[in-house]
């Protein structure tokens, strides 16, 4: 049968049709009836007061009870309850199972305090998805960054971070981006992107820390982390070439740096080196000045003794110094008129080093400017008188 039928819902439950409605609802009413203590007929119920009144005080005490037991709720072991009341702060609950008036006397907020939570800066979700607006800071020397960061925070006071900011996330924003902007703007852009990240973080992160206890909105800073950190990539060419020729300096400057460690040390041991010869030199030259002084007093005080022995002593002594350093000897003799005598003493060396050998005179060979003569053994006897005569006359 079709729902459409207008004796749906007026048949008796036999067969295939669906059941009747009214026959429910008149089950249903002799049910509460029996239930509230009146009769299942269409007489008057026994009781002293209306099947109406018992019936809307059952359901008024299902309803309070429902009520009441609204007001029961857990808080886990990571979180913490604000209880408020009529709006306004009544208490925190702590951990397990725990009841307050129902609504509307009573609201209760159950807040995790131990999730970390990310608040990212400069960017939302990757590096790559870059909010300018928030990236781009100013350093000290009034060059643009681009710098991303990322802020990990907990709470410490559910109950502040509830009340004493209207929006507690955006407050969080707000001190982290002002107290990254205060850093960065006192430090230079090298330092920033290169050496003084770490630092840079940290300094932000008790300066945000700071800022957050100031406006009590109940958040610990656990920890900042800078993402990236590179100049904007409009000028980012510019900067590579500038990092290149910085590089190129630094290089040079180690070279020039090896080449004086190589080269002063060597100059320093070459000074050195001549300063103690200079000084070796001088104490030489002085030690023979003053050996020769010596050796000049005492010269003259035997001069002074026997000045003619002395005479003939220094100079038979000059002349043997004289002659040992020369291989050639002439000497006029006052007897044989201008004719000089030639004494080749390296041949005579090495005549009597060898064995006799022929001797060369020069008397008018010499004079006419020819070469000597080799003469025979007559000419170097003859020499060799002439020597004798010479140093005799030289003593007289």
């Amino acid at each position: 049968m079709s729902q459409n039928d207008p004796q749906w819902g007026r048949r008796n439950n036999g067969g295939d049709g669906p059941p009747d409605l009214d026959e429910i609802l008149r089950r249903f009413d002799r049910t509460l009836r029996r239930l509230l203590g009146g009769k299942t007929g269409g007489g008057a119920p026994t009781g002293g007061s209306g099947p109406g009144t018992a019936g809307i005080a059952v359901i008024a005490g299902v309803i309070a009870l429902v009520w009441i037991g609204s007001g029961f709720y857990i808080v886990d072991e990571s979180a913490r309850g604000v209880v408020t009341r009529f709006g306004k702060y009544a208490e925190t609950s702590t951990p397990g199972l725990r009841w307050h008036l129902p609504f509307p006397i009573e609201q209760v907020d159950v807040v995790n305090i131990s999730q970390v939570r990310t608040l990212e800066l400069g960017y939302r979700g990757n590096v790559r998805s870059k909010v300018l607006k928030e990236s781009l800071m100013l350093t000290d020397d009034e060059n643009i960054v681009d710098l991303q960061f990322a802020v990990q925070y907990v709470l410490k006071s559910p109950e502040d971070f509830i009340f004493n900011n209207r929006n507690s996330e955006e407050s969080v924003l707000q001190a982290a981006e002002t107290a990254i902007r205060e850093t960065v703007g006192k430090s230079k852009m090298d330092f920033v992107i290169y050496e003084g990240r770490e630092q840079v973080a940290r300094d932000a992160q008790a300066l945000m820390q700071q800022i957050l206890d100031r406006y009590k909105t109940g958040v610990s800073v656990s920890r900042v982390t800078m993402q990236s950190a590179q100049p904007p990539e409009q000028v980012q060419a510019a900067f590579d070439d500038a990092v290149k020729a910085g590089q190129d300096r630094e290089r040079q400057k180690n070279e020039g740096e090896a080449y004086a460690n190589d080269v002063v040390p060597k100059a320093r041991g070459t000074a050195s080196r001549l300063l103690e010869e200079a000084k070796g030199y001088e104490n030489a030259i002085t030690a023979r000045a003053e050996g020769d002084a010596s050796r000049f007093s005492a010269l003259l005080t035997e001069y002074r003794k026997a000045p003619a022995v002395t005479r003939d002593r220094l100079y038979l002594e000059t002349m043997q110094q004289i002659y040992a350093n020369t291989t050639k000897v002439f000497i006029d003799q006052k007897q044989g008129g201008n004719n000089l005598l030639y004494l080749p003493l390296d041949k005579l060396i090495e005549a009597s080093a060898t064995g006799p050998a022929p001797a060369a005179t020069a008397s008018g060979d010499v004079a006419r400017g020819e070469p000597p003569a080799v003469r025979g053994a007559g000419a170097d006897d003859r020499s060799r008188d002439a020597l004798r005569n010479r140093d005799r006359e030289a003593r007289q």
